[in-house]
């Protein structure tokens, strides 16, 4: 989709809107929440630019006259999820802004009704009451913080939905929660399922001769130098350090947090 207004470069993170033939297209999902929008004179300085708002092809009753006014969705029997289309048509020389576009954007309303994880590393969960399309994160507990492991598609619609995502222990104990969360910043998580292997924690040496880490077995990994910027990360049997600087590091690895010098 296309966004075709620099004067809402700023909001644009947070909904869909777009403007062509003198008509400002905001799509979205309905939230229980109305839109704002500020207004522009009309030619020569005189009225108004906005003619009328269309909400789902329907003309609105909103009082469109004036420097601002809001579009109330809240009387146009919407139901909480429903798909919105809002037009605002318009003359003059410039355009009119809406000033909330992210609330029409999906909201993390799951519910997660069972959520496992099993000795092979497969995490399974069902949930009901998605309002809207977001993206399910995966999330592991390690290095003392929430670190992404994956994503999967959430299907948007308040019915029971069952997902599924294939994960890779590490050594120890194991924990994992599925998040949702939306552009503004609104997040929601599942409670937390953890198992615990009886895998041997690999080990690492640091090989001065061909400038690398070199790990007994693949592992995902994090370097940060002293200042707490993280340098390198992924997934490997080995690292690369030779474009690292020489001087001390931190480094993340299967459920381990260790310290390193390049030499």
């Amino acid at each position: 989709m296309k966004y075709l207004l620099a004067s809402l470069s700023c909001l644009l993170a947070f909904g869909s809107v777009k403007a062509d033939d003198k008509t400002l297209v905001i799509e979205g999902i309905y939230q229980s929440k109305n839109l704002y929008v500020t207004n522009c004179m009309g030619d020569n300085g005189v009225g108004f630019a906005v003619s009328l708002v269309r909400v789902n092809g329907k003309i609105t009753t909103d009082q469109v006259s004036s420097s601002a006014f809001e579009i109330d969705l809240s009387i146009l029997d919407l139901k909480q999820g429903e798909d919105v289309v809002v037009q605002i048509e318009y003359e003059g020389p410039c355009t009119p802004k809406v000033l909330n576009p992210g609330v029409l954007q999906p909201m993390p309303t799951f519910e997660t009704t069972n959520i496992e994880i099993g000795n092979d590393g497969m995490l399974k969960w069902e949930t009901k009451g998605e309002l809207g399309k977001l993206p399910y994160v995966v999330q592991q507990f390690k290095w003392n913080k929430w670190v992404k492991v994956g994503e999967v598609d959430g299907e948007g619609t308040p019915d029971a939905h069952a997902y599924s995502f294939k994960t890779k222990l590490v050594s120890g104990q194991n924990k994992f929660r599925v998040v949702q969360k939306n552009l503004a910043g609104d997040q929601k998580s599942s409670k937390t399922v953890s198992v615990v292997t009886d895998k041997k924690q690999p080990t690492f040496e640091y090989k001065k001769s061909a400038d690398k880490l070199i790990f007994t077995e693949e592992t995902s990994y994090e370097v940060y130098d002293m200042y707490g910027q993280i340098r390198k990360r992924g997934l490997s049997k080995e690292i690369d350090l030779s474009n690292l600087e020489r001087g001390d590091y931190y480094l993340n690895f299967d459920n381990a947090m260790e310290k390193f010098k390049k030499r």
